[in-house]
């Protein structure tokens, strides 16, 4: 669904459907985080708090402060203004600012190596996220019967193994009842909330700021640390804003306000509540809220919900490795769709193995979800510093903004963004390091693979003839033609491909027709039929062809032909010889990029998804011709 088509229009019934969908893609990270955010906020890691009336009223007063700030106005009210034709997410807004096609100055370039910082950020939380949602969840087992904690460990593992596995079947017919399983949650957590409410409704008193102001006073540092557990109740702002393009800002707003913050504030309110009256139960505040007689089926649908969570993170890994592709800072990778009907469902096995690996190491070695809040955290403040830092620039030039109105806002969200980077920053040493290093080294993948493309094309392009200065040489020299139609794929639209030069001095004769073939990625997510191929007539038999596809759009040459015959007559999809050129890099001490990158790009081009496969040329009507190129 593109962004466009997913608003819903003025249609209550089909708004009301695409926020129930929302309910389990949107809100499952931020709809689990009541599993372990208050505890986390009073035993994390790096700080202890007692369990009293002042400290219970100031947590919930940054909680409630914190989901009204962050997410209620920075993302729903601010930053999901600045989508890219309806797609939101980081990488959507580093498309806005990016400097493809032009000469961008170095500012400029900072900002989008920001944006691709950022967007690498965001693959240690897709790791840590089912990580520590199934393991909390799981763990609501020792609160039925302590005897089987070590137990916790392997259903957790099972639970994550079974999760990635299903992933290439698709997650079509699992979806239609994600939406009915989030609902029923949120309700669950809203009337556990309730019940102790009854008991102690004088927490609401939170709701007064000058509460959570008498907190960093009584705790100082103390204090400041806690809000790095405080944070946990937000972490799912990110994905959010990500997945925007999937169901439109209406749906997104009427699920967060009709069910999502009540259902969250209550049970956030109802714990401080509990523990008030029993700070005993800061153990497991979550499960400890239910009877004896519901804690098992709690943990069943605990566990239910996190496995949702799980898939709106993983699916989201997916969908930003295939606009990473797009966009031409990943290498390309096979990218299979799961439904027919759902664009969005797309299945890449290679990131989806990595990723269970990465999630069942993390239990393994981290082995609760008390220890894992402590790598949690520290990735998400950086990326939402980044977005604000993003945000600014396209407030100024997308969407209008004043000076004055952008630099109010934005300084007021950096305030507090940098507030809880700085809590977070102390949890480096305890684990947080774990998705900083993950994300330098997809920092460094995505840098390395567009640098190194940019190299390559400069070396392929010195010396190259322009295409109507060879198409000149032909019809003044002419070769032997024959019969059939060739098609050669080549990035630079004025100049001759290699792999046409090469055919025609080895075999001294060419096809009746030939079609320089074209793809461009556009830095929208989507485009309509019409607009996906253009056509010239060069002479001589010779055509120059461009496909358009945007970053969200999985590219299907013969299919995309085929679909586009009345406007390129000349191209029969199915006898077509489609010729590629195949580059051997070869590491050298020219200029460019340091030797270990050089050799970097090299192993990753080797093992990218061939361009044949990536394009879905069929392969008995497909020739690579190899091209030394020194980098």
């Amino acid at each position: 669904m593109s962004g466009h088509a997913a608003t819903g229009g003025t249609d209550p019934k089909r708004t009301a459907l695409l926020a129930l969908g929302a309910l389990g893609v949107v809100y499952g990270d931020i709809g689990t985080s009541p599993l372990y955010a208050m505890r986390e906020s009073f035993t994390g890691h790096a700080h202890q708090l007692t369990v009293d009336e002042t400290n219970v009223l100031g947590i919930l007063s940054l909680i409630f402060w914190s989901l009204i700030i962050i997410i209620t106005i920075k993302y729903l009210a601010f930053v999901m203004k600045a989508d890219n034709e309806g797609e939101g997410g980081i990488l959507a807004l580093t498309a806005i600012i990016n400097p493809r096609g032009s000469n961008p100055s170095s500012r400029r370039w900072a900002l989008v190596l920001i944006g691709l910082f950022g967007t690498a950020l965001l693959y240690g939380d897709g790791m840590i996220t089912p990580a520590i949602s199934v393991l909390s969840a799981v763990e609501g087992l020792t609160v039925v019967n302590p005897d089987i904690e070590r137990l916790v460990i392997p259903i957790a593992v099972g639970i994550l193994i079974a999760i990635f596995a299903v992933q290439r079947r698709g997650t079509g017919s699992i979806g239609r009842v994600f939406g009915p399983i989030m609902v029923v949650w949120f309700v669950t957590m809203a009337v556990l909330g309730a019940i102790h409410l009854a008991d102690h409704p004088g927490v609401f008193v939170a709701l007064n700021p000058t509460y959570a102001v008498t907190f960093f006073t009584t705790n100082t540092f103390t204090g400041f640390l806690a809000l790095g557990s405080v944070f946990l109740v937000v972490t799912g702002g990110e994905a959010l804003y990500a997945d925007m393009g999937h169901f439109g800002k209406r749906p997104i707003k009427l699920g967060w306000f009709s069910l999502v913050l009540p259902a969250l504030l209550l049970n956030y309110f109802g714990q401080g509540a509990m523990l008030i009256n029993e700070p005993t139960e800061i153990e497991s505040p979550f499960f400890n809220m239910a009877p004896d007689w519901f804690q098992l089926p709690l943990v069943a649908l605990a566990t239910a919900a996190t496995v949702i969570a799980s898939q709106a993170l993983i699916s989201g890994a997916f969908s930003l490795t295939m606009q990473a592709v797009q966009l031409g800072y990943s290498p390309r990778v096979r990218i299979r769709h799961t439904s027919a009907a759902e664009m969005g469902q797309i299945y890449i096995s290679a990131i989806n193995w990595a990723l269970m690996a990465a999630c069942v190491t993390l239990v393994i070695t981290f082995r609760s979800s008390t220890n894992l809040a402590a790598a949690y955290g520290v990735a998400v403040t950086m990326t939402m510093v980044i977005t604000t830092l993003l945000f600014y620039v396209v407030a100024r030039e997308r969407l209008g903004w004043s000076k004055g109105r952008a630099m109010a806002a934005c300084t007021g969200f950096l305030a507090i963004d940098l507030g809880f980077f700085g809590a977070n920053i102390f949890k480096i040493h305890e684990g947080g390091w774990f998705p900083i290093v993950v994300g330098a080294v997809v920092f460094t993948v995505l840098t390395t693979w567009f640098r190194g493309r940019q190299i390559v094309a400069d070396r392929i392009m010195r010396g190259r003839v322009p295409i109507t200065t060879f198409v000149k040489s032909i019809h003044e020299h002419p070769v032997e033609r024959v019969d059939g139609t060739a098609v050669y794929m080549f990035s630079a639209t004025d100049l001759t491909p290699p792999s046409l030069m090469a055919n025609l001095k080895h075999n001294n004769s060419l096809h009746e027709k030939i079609v320089l073939l074209s793809i461009r990625s556009e830095t929208v997510p989507r485009l309509l039929p019409v607009q996906r191929l253009t056509s010239t007539e060069i002479g001589d038999g010779f055509w120059q062809v461009i496909l358009h596809y945007g970053f969200m759009e999985d590219p299907d040459i013969p299919a995309a032909l085929a679909a586009s015959q009345q406007r390129a007559p000349h191209i029969d999809p199915e006898q077509v010889s489609y010729f590629l050129g195949r580059e051997n890099l070869i590491v050298t001490n020219k200029p460019g990029m340091a030797k270990w990158r050089e050799h970097l790009f090299a192993f990753l081009s080797r093992n990218a998804t061939p361009a044949s496969n990536y394009f879905r040329l069929p392969a008995n009507q497909t020739v690579e011709i190899g091209i030394a190129v020194e980098l």
